[in-house]
């Protein structure tokens, strides 16, 4: 795997902050100096500062996601975080972001790859969720979301969008942009007073309550890595 990929394995810094470690000097493989496009295995001798570095176990965990947390594995206001209620020996981090009060499904994983692919529109990966908004929206409502929503960013992508009650909507996107969901309902004049992911990449909250979260098994992985191709 490249250089900066392994050292946010081992749990040293984030890639971005890997890199800024590999251009300062402060790592070598196997003697020299790394480089940003050295790429390493096992079996390479790799440190930092001097001192030997080795890439941690892969982690893959699913949370339900309770509202209040910050999707991020640090936040500089000293809010809880989706990390802080995992807790991991290892370095994990969130794949994509659900904002601050939206509930439900989210995977942390220190597997870049798979990370990488999931959150990518590239890779079409589903994400569904119910949402609770203002007022009732009709059938012309739905048509437009359905069709897709322009947007300040651009116009959305065709999701699929059906009513689940008088004043709730499931949606089913592959985007993942910030605040994507609040964003459409808002446009068409719907906010929402609610919002809760349901599923992602296939995979529901089961029996987890809100702060709950297990490991994925080796069977879902193995089913997510196909998913997007790995």
């Amino acid at each position: 795997m490249r250089l900066n990929a392994y050292l946010a394995r081992a749990g040293v810094a984030s890639r971005r902050g890997a890199d800024g470690l590999i251009k300062a000097g402060r790592v070598t493989v196997n003697g020299g100096p790394g480089e940003l496009n050295t790429f390493v295995g096992a079996a390479d001798d790799v440190r930092l500062d001097g001192r030997r570095v080795g890439a941690q176990r892969l982690r893959h965990v699913l949370l339900n996601k309770p509202r209040g947390t910050i999707t991020t594995a640090r936040d500089p206001e000293g809010r809880p975080t989706v990390v802080d209620l995992v807790g991991s020996e290892v370095r994990i981090v969130p794949v994509g972001r659900l904002d601050r009060d939206t509930t439900g499904v989210l995977l942390l994983t220190n597997d870049g790859p798979l990370a990488h692919r999931l959150a990518h529109p590239r890779y079409l990966v589903e994400k569904t969720y119910v949402a609770v908004v203002e007022g009732e929206p009709g059938e012309d409502v739905v048509r437009r979301l359905a069709a897709g929503v322009e947007l300040d960013d651009g116009p959305t992508a065709p999701a699929r969008v059906r009513p689940l009650g008088p004043s709730r909507l499931e949606l089913v996107l592959h985007e993942g942009r910030n605040r994507q969901v609040r964003r459409m309902l808002e446009a068409v004049g719907h906010p929402v007073v609610k919002l809760r992911r349901a599923r992602y990449a296939g995979l529901g909250p089961g029996r987890l309550r809100a702060g709950e979260w297990r490991d994925l098994t080796s069977a879902e992985v193995v089913r997510l890595r196909r998913l997007v191709g790995l």
